[in-house]
């Protein structure tokens, strides 16, 4: 057992200046740095995502001999869009996320994440953005742009828009792959995303930023499906030499529409023998509220930083990870 950080004074100074960089890139811009609270009455039900909760004895909804449940937030997200939504500007964030996810090299269950959104923009605006803060940041002085579809024809002679579950078991199998879960999944979806992290991912931003847009409308998330395809949703990806480095949207403004999807993912969550989570009804009003028409992005630090330094590891940019936190 080390008592001691694993982040080294020199990596913790190389830190601070990125940070330092961010927020004189949005001071630039006018886009204003705001907080939001990272415990919340309700979380996501994003079926891949698992959030940390806690137990709160003083809520004013709960008898003073009961206790509610908080939930650390996993993305700022639900709650710099109630801020849009009730009159707020181009805003960003810089705060701690928490997820229930294994740690890993590339993962903390706590981290440090850069979320932004910018009014009038939409996922291709938000990319050059993004672009041009790694060139900040980072050096890059070009990426790649490639749409997700483009990407699978280039890579595995596929299409991902019209692919089937036989055909992605043949891949996998072919890239010797398959396991026993793989054999019973029935999600394409599921299937589409194992065959991007395990044979497309470690192909892609070996030497510049790859941005890949415009996912397949079932991964659409909290995206806008595109008005000129509706195949595909105005969602982007950032991937730069093994990291999946930031994740963005054209944001959803439809409230109807969001509270589908995330009814649609309860549903998935009980198929799955997953706890459903209750739907954040703050956040729904705002958006029948009227949210601005924007474009979102996060963006991990602790990988941003990791890029900067060329750490083999999360844990070389964090005084104490999880395992000795």
């Amino acid at each position: 057992m080390s008592w001691q950080p694993s982040m080294s004074w020199k990596n913790a100074q190389r830190r601070s200046e990125v940070i330092a960089q961010i927020r004189t890139f949005f001071l630039s811009k006018n886009v204003v740095e705001v907080e939001t609270p990272l415990l919340a009455s309700s979380t996501v039900t994003d079926v891949h995502l698992d959030a940390f909760a806690t137990q709160y004895q003083y809520s004013p909804h709960s008898h003073c001999d009961q206790s509610s449940v908080l939930y650390a937030q996993t993305s700022p997200e639900f709650a710099m869009k109630r801020l849009l939504a009730s009159g707020y500007g181009c805003c960003y964030q810089i705060c701690k996320a928490f997820r229930h996810e294994q740690h890993g090299r590339f993962h903390n269950p706590e981290f440090t994440m850069l979320e932004w959104y910018r009014l009038g923009f939409d996922h291709l605006k938000l990319i050059e953005e993004v672009a041009e803060l790694l060139q900040l940041t980072l050096g890059c002085s070009q990426v790649e742009r490639i749409t997700y579809q483009e990407l699978f024809i280039r890579e595995l002679n596929i299409d991902p828009l019209l692919t089937n579950k036989e055909q992605l078991m043949t891949i996998i199998s072919d890239h010797n792959k398959l396991s026993d879960w793989l054999q019973i999944e029935e999600c394409v979806d599921t299937l589409l995303q194992f065959v991007m992290a395990e044979l497309i991912e470690p192909k892609i931003g070996k030497d510049v930023p790859c941005f890949v847009y415009n996912f397949p409308a079932s991964q659409a998330s909290l995206a806008k499906i595109s008005y000129s395809d509706s195949s595909v949703a105005e969602r982007f990806e950032c991937y730069y030499k093994g990291i999946e480095l930031a994740n963005g949207f054209h944001e959803l403004t439809d409230a109807n529409q969001q509270q589908s999807r995330f009814q649609r993912d309860n549903e998935i969550r009980l198929q799955l023998g997953k706890p459903q989570q209750e739907i954040d009804q703050y956040f729904i009003s705002a958006l029948e509220s009227g949210l601005p028409s924007c474009a979102g992005v996060a963006l991990g630090i602790d990988r941003l930083v990791m890029l900067a330094l060329s750490a083999d590891s999360i844990d070389q940019v964090l005084t104490f990870p999880i395992t000795n936190a």
